[in-house]
């Protein structure tokens, strides 16, 4: 295969992936809106919430800096 045969083919297949994307995307706003009939969902409730990092974890990373600066250091 050549270059423009390459690029041709890119082209294609982006081309149709696009499409995919965009049909997937109306199939899923038509969804939503269906079931909006439940509940008042915005946008921002379908999101899942960040996980935060729990103490334990938090006070581990803090002792591995503090030795990681001494090793340093000295």
């Amino acid at each position: 295969m050549n270059i423009e045969e390459l690029a041709a083919l890119r082209d294609a297949a982006t081309d149709k992936l696009a499409q995919k994307v965009t049909a997937r995307q109306a199939e899923l706003e038509a969804e939503l809106e269906r079931l909006a009939q439940y509940g008042k969902l915005t946008r921002k409730a379908l999101v899942a919430p960040v996980a935060k990092p729990k103490k334990a974890e938090q006070s581990a990373r803090k002792a591995d800096e503090t030795k990681d600066a001494v090793a340093e250091a000295a």
